[in-house]
């Protein structure tokens, strides 16, 4: 059988004809491989008969080295590097044979299938202002010729410290182009932690935000810093080399497109192209170097694990308002848009402070990402909605959340037929509560970045929210473990990402282990740490995790606590403090943060905060209860108003309900050496602006330890 007739049948859409011809054609020296058709077919989600097509033609490749043998890669040596103009070997095996490319080559092929797509959304004025990808793909390379006229070296960064923004995109895109690094600052950032990227980074080039922005890198040397732009508002200095952004898109006008194509063929899929700094959670953030080859590929197979649609099969969108220095973000926002060609929505730079369900409410995302943060704020809105609603809404309210967390609890997530009752409650009740998040039309809800409480995800539950945990680090380029439609369990992360794989190194008798990574995704090293890189990647190169998690027989993971987070009493027992803290918040609602004290210690302790309102302007916590802790006060018949109302053992109610739940949590403690003996509550929450708190909202431990440690001591006297 000729190729032209295979062509002809997949015209004819005649896959059965197809079948027919891999399994009665053999003798005309046809190959096929069942095994990579159904892998193909199941997590990548190819188009069947194209998929047989390839198969037959042997455009299917079947080893790493005739994959390899097409492609063109820089020497390397090792799996890893500490040098930003390193090359490192990639982690290609038969499960993972995508042709390795480099970022422009998935933006070239992006444009060439979505074209005329919209693809970024901005607003301004009252009105959404759109750009196809086109457009998009054209001021990428502008904006990368602009970056070559200031004298952008090879492998050097560009520093981007500001909002999300499609300027934001443009410089990090058009940086790789130019040949640089792309390095994100967090907007939170004081000008110290600053300087310490940009300078780490070798920045020549910083993009800044405005002129708050602009002051902090004012205010530090930069031995490399040849310019700075600022792409929102008016320049308010008159200072050497800073431009507006109009100013800086004109400078690359004599930068021939020969030139910038002569530096994009150079590039090779096992360079570094973007720098994900930490956010510093255990000590001095460290520049995680990742090649194109961990971006494209990721962009590629973790999205498609989470179920994201190409946008020629239904085009996906989202609101961009996470922080893109951070990976989940920066993944999620900006690499996988470009893969599948998502239209993405920016948000206002006010959006955590109160904006972003307007934003929602606007645009109806089909898909959405939150830090669990994000979602118990959504959490707290819902609540106190339903708290301000008439007798007979509390109970229909009550009536549908309990129907649908009862039937997501019994399997309903996994395809089975939806009951009457709770098709009802759905349609009467928990719509409009979705409406009024901005999610009505949503159909992903994705969680990342850091653990989510069990609270969380069962509140949602009950309104027919499914939220996706996804599991990873900066390290493994984002995800490394994936919940989705079609790999759910409660509490679970979901399963590995297909092409990826995973152990659990030196495990106890539960079956607990520190989880490994291994794949296409696995970073190239840490900039200028060779040993703490070493530190990480073990002799074998696989990435250890530092958590420790467990799988059960089905492959889902659940992470059980961090090896670095683990308290080890004097009397020598290993306690994670996670569960405990969380079944803290769980058992007293008026408790927002809890950190559990006790390594090296005779016995534990802990640190309480009580939730509070925040300014919406700084985003410090208040000494105002919040309204579900008002709520909390009023039932115990307390007239406390503040939290310093509280504090000190002013209110014996409150303190009472407290140790109530602390002795309820004790009562289930697997040993005495679990039991929480002493607690205290803090004057104010935990928050970024304070410290305690990092950029995503993890708690930064050794910061509480030596904030409060005045207090922590006390306990011990």
């Amino acid at each position: 059988m000729m190729t032209g007739e295979i062509q002809n049948s997949i015209r004819e859409e005649n896959l059965a004809f197809l079948v027919v011809v891999i399994f009665g054609r053999a003798s005309e020296g046809l190959s096929f491989s069942m095994k990579s058709f159904i892998v193909k077919l199941t997590y990548f989600k190819l188009d069947p008969v194209l998929l047989l097509f390839t198969c037959l033609t042997g455009e299917e490749k079947e080893s790493v080295e005739e994959v390899l043998s097409n492609v063109s890669l820089a020497p390397a040596q090792s799996l890893w590097t500490t040098e930003a103009s390193g090359s490192v070997k990639l982690r290609m095996d038969e499960d993972c044979l995508q042709e390795p490319i480099t970022v422009h080559q998935m933006f070239k092929a992006s444009v060439e299938k979505y074209n005329s797509l919209w693809a970024l959304a901005t607003r301004k004025k009252d009105k959404w202002e759109k750009i196809t990808f086109s457009e998009y793909y054209h001021r990428c390379r502008t904006a990368a010729r602009s970056f070559l006229k200031l004298g952008l070296e090879r492998f050097h960064s560009v520093a981007i410290l500001g909002f999300n923004s499609a300027e934001w995109f443009f410089s990090a895109v058009g940086t790789i182009f130019a040949g640089g690094v792309m390095t994100g600052i967090y907007a939170t950032n004081s000008p110290e932690a600053c300087h310490h990227v940009a300078s780490d980074s070798k920045a020549n080039i910083i993009v800044v935000e405005n002129q708050k922005q602009l002051d902090k890198i004012l205010q530090v040397v930069l031995p490399h810093l040849k310019a700075i732009v600022q792409y929102s508002g008016p320049l308010q200095k008159t200072v050497s080399n800073l431009y507006s952004w109009e100013e800086f898109m004109e400078l690359g006008q004599d930068i021939p497109e020969k030139d910038l194509d002569e530096i994009i063929r150079s590039q090779k899929a096992n360079q570094c192209c973007v720098l994900i700094y930490t956010s510093g959670t255990t000590g001095k953030p460290k520049g995680v170097m990742l090649s194109h080859d961990n971006i494209t590929w990721t962009a590629h197979h973790a999205s498609r694990a989470g179920d994201v649609q190409p946008a020629n099969s239904r085009q996906e969108s989202l609101v961009s308002y996470l922080p893109l220095s951070h990976i989940a973000a920066q993944i999620y926002d900006l690499w996988t848009g470009i893969q599948w060609g998502e239209l993405v929505y920016f948000a206002q730079p006010d959006a955590l402070k109160g904006t972003l369900i307007s934003t929602l409410k606007d645009v109806h995302p089909s898909s959405h990402m939150g830090v669990p943060r994000v979602w118990e704020k959504m959490m707290e809105k819902i609540k106190e909605g339903i708290a301000h609603s008439g007798y007979l809404k509390k109970k229909m309210v009550t009536w549908a959340m309990t129907l649908s967390l009862e039937a997501h609890q019994k399997g309903i997530n996994k395809g089975e037929e939806r009951p009457f009752l709770f098709s009802l409650a759905d349609s009467l009740v928990l719509e409009k509560l979705r409406a009024e998040l901005g999610l009505s039309e949503c159909l992903k809800f994705f969680s990342g970045a850091a653990p989510i409480g069990k609270e969380t995800v069962e509140f949602f539950l009950a309104l027919n929210i499914i939220l996706y945990e996804a599991y990873g680090m900066s390290e493994s380029t984002g995800p490394h473990f994936m919940s989705g439609p079609k790999a759910y369990r409660l509490a679970s992360c979901g399963k590995v990402v297909p092409g990826c794989k995973f152990k659990l190194a030196n495990e106890d008798g539960d079956g607990n282990g520190e989880v490994c990574f291994w794949g296409r995704n696995v970073f190239m090293g840490y900039l200028n740490l060779e040993d703490k890189t070493r530190e990480t990647l073990d002799k074998d190169g696989w990435l250890r995790s530092g958590d420790l998690g467990r799988a059960d027989k089905d492959g889902f993971l659940y992470i059980t606590g961090r090896m670095k987070e683990l308290i080890i009493t004097a009397g020598g027992e290993n306690i994670p403090p996670l569960p405990i803290e969380d079944a803290v918040k769980k058992e007293i609602p008026i408790i927002s943060n809890a950190m559990l004290i006790g390594d090296n210690r005779k016995f534990l302790s802990m640190l309480l905060t009580l939730k509070c309102s925040f300014n919406a302007e700084t985003m410090e916590p208040t000494d105002n209860l919040s309204l579900e802790a008002l709520e909390c006060c009023q039932q115990l018949g307390s007239q406390a108003k503040k939290v310093s109302d509280i504090t000190g053992e002013k209110d014996k109610e409150v303190y009472q309900f407290i140790q109530n739940g602390i002795d309820n949590v004790n009562s289930r403690a697997v040993s005495n050496a679990q039991r929480i003996q002493k607690w205290t509550v803090l004057p104010k929450d935990f928050s970024v602006s304070g410290g305690e708190l990092g950029p995503t909202m993890k708690l930064r431990r050794p910061v509480v330890l030596e904030l409060y440690r005045q207090e922590i001591e006390k306990f011990y006297m």
